[in-house]
């Protein structure tokens, strides 16, 4: 046996006994490792299926709140409720006044705000008294609640006419959500490019006073600068300019209302933009470089600056007292909060920016539902408002005429049907044998959306701080005419 051996066998014999070890103090029993082993895969496995449920659940909810897309919605294809079959991001591109995101991408959570549960606001009416009927309520404000909700909208006013007097008036949503502003039919919203309407009836009083007729060369009409890479043989025409044939860009020019720089004069903007990228004639090209020459044209014909000469001439005319390139202070005041809703997040809303625009001419305007409704009821009587004639008979009939049939089909993103097309400004379609007059705008946060019938003399404004609503408010738009009707 080796010398190393001998201190090992000392050690044991010396080592205490485990037989004699003191008994351990009473407690609660222990678990075997195993079933502790057990009870925590047990555990890990709930929660992982808790996990799935909760995803599955928001892509649902999601689904439900983007659009018809996801498949709550599905399920209601065939019913009468507000919204198309296909989700948000299928279909044509919008093409209103200012391009941008669908909804918001970033992660900035300080800023993030839960959006509302519809609040409905029939008694909260400021200067403007709302306006009942229980059978148009019964019909149009399941559509409205709906498309508030579906539509992903904070909130929207909504106006209806008949012959010469506004019928029914809804508010319904959240101006501003941080602090729980109900919307009224008085609120201010953006009204965009609905207002391109209005600015080609500037232009075409100034056709009725001599000043051009719809199918003369712009260019023998500019002095300080020229449409560029005209071919004389194939010239821009007025008729171009107001049915988004010219070939001009479309352009927007985007500033921040609180920037250090803002829009330049007209002319400034103009000089240098003018430049085809199409021939004219040959497709729809949505411009709104296009309305701000026209608004310059206005300027050069009247010798008025474009907002007084509108102020006067469009605005006064028709009580649109309420509408505004600036909003007074009093307008300010009832301003609704441009939103985009948040990707991914359901009821969630991120504020955005009010903007000026280099382009502003053809649609950095603000107003309200009323005021919309003024407008339709003085185009649905032919051009006339409260006895006061805005534009000729004759002009008007041309306004809302198809211009060019070889284009048509559904307009921006699918109103209405294979009939509708340009007239001068406006959209014009056929519906069941029956002319329907219509213009969309949108700018980040605002959607609005203005329709009515020439031969029934029925129209809806619809007005929203919701961003890039356009197929809730043209389904809402149908159903509305449609109710008007007593269809």
């Amino acid at each position: 046996m080796s010398a190393m051996a001998r201190p090992v066998k000392r050690r044991s014999k010396k080592a205490p006994s485990r037989a004699v070890a003191p008994p351990a103090p009473p407690g609660p029993a222990k678990l075997p490792a195993s079933r502790w082993r057990r009870a925590a895969d047990i555990i890990l496995i709930v929660m992982g299926l808790a996990a799935i449920g909760l995803f599955l659940a928001t892509r649902v909810i999601d689904g439900g709140a983007a659009g018809p897309g996801g498949e709550q919605e599905r399920g209601q294809a065939g019913s009468s409720t507000v919204g198309p079959d296909s989700g948000p991001g299928q279909g044509s591109p919008f093409a209103d006044l200012e391009a941008g995101p669908d909804e918001f991408e970033g992660d900035s959570e300080p800023d993030l705000i839960l959006g509302p549960a519809v609040v409905s606001a029939p008694g909260a009416g400021r200067p403007f008294s709302l306006v009942e009927d229980a059978r148009l309520a019964a019909l149009l404000d399941p559509e409205i609640e709906r498309a508030i909700k579906v539509g992903r909208i904070p909130s929207m006013a909504v106006v209806c006419v008949s012959g010469d007097r506004v019928v029914w008036t809804r508010s319904a949503g959240l101006a501003n959500i941080r602090v729980k502003t109900p919307a009224t039919c008085d609120t201010v919203y953006l009204i965009a490019s609905t207002f391109k309407t209005m600015s080609a009836t500037a232009l075409l009083q100034q056709m009725e006073r001599g000043k051009f007729r719809l199918d003369d060369r712009i260019n023998d009409h500019l002095t300080d600068f020229k449409i560029e890479h005209e071919n004389r043989d194939h010239p821009v025409t007025f008729r171009h300019l107001l049915t988004h044939t010219s070939g001009l860009p479309t352009d927007f020019g985007r500033h921040a209302v609180w920037a250090e720089t803002g829009p330049p004069a007209l002319a400034d903007y103009l000089d240098g933009k003018l430049k085809l990228w199409r021939r004219p004639g040959t497709r729809v090209m949505y411009s709104n470089i296009a309305f701000t020459l026209a608004a310059y044209l206005v300027e050069k014909f009247s010798g008025m600056p474009f907002k007084e000469y509108v102020r006067k001439n469009v605005f006064a005319p028709v009580e649109m007292r309420d509408t505004a390139f600036e909003p007074r202070a009093d307008m300010a005041e009832r301003l609704a909060i441009p939103y985009m809703p948040v990707r991914r997040r359901a009821g969630v809303f991120q504020p955005v920016d009010w903007v000026k625009a280099d382009a502003w001419p053809a649609g950095v305007v603000y107003g309200t539902a009323v005021d919309q409704a003024r407008w339709l009821i003085a185009n649905l009587n032919g051009g006339v408002y409260k006895g006061r004639r805005i534009i000729g008979e004759e002009t008007f009939r041309e306004m809302t005429r198809r211009q060019f049939d070889r284009f048509a089909g559904p307009i921006n993103g699918g109103w209405l049907n294979e009939t509708s097309g340009y007239g001068l400004a406006w959209w014009v379609s056929t519906l069941d044998g029956e002319t329907i007059i219509a213009h969309s705008g949108s700018v980040n946060g605002y959607t609005a959306f203005i329709a009515g019938n020439l031969e029934r003399k029925t129209g809806v404004a619809i007005l929203t701080n919701g961003n890039k609503a356009h197929r809730w408010l043209y389904s809402l738009a149908l159903k509305s005419l449609a109710a008007l009707g007593g269809d």
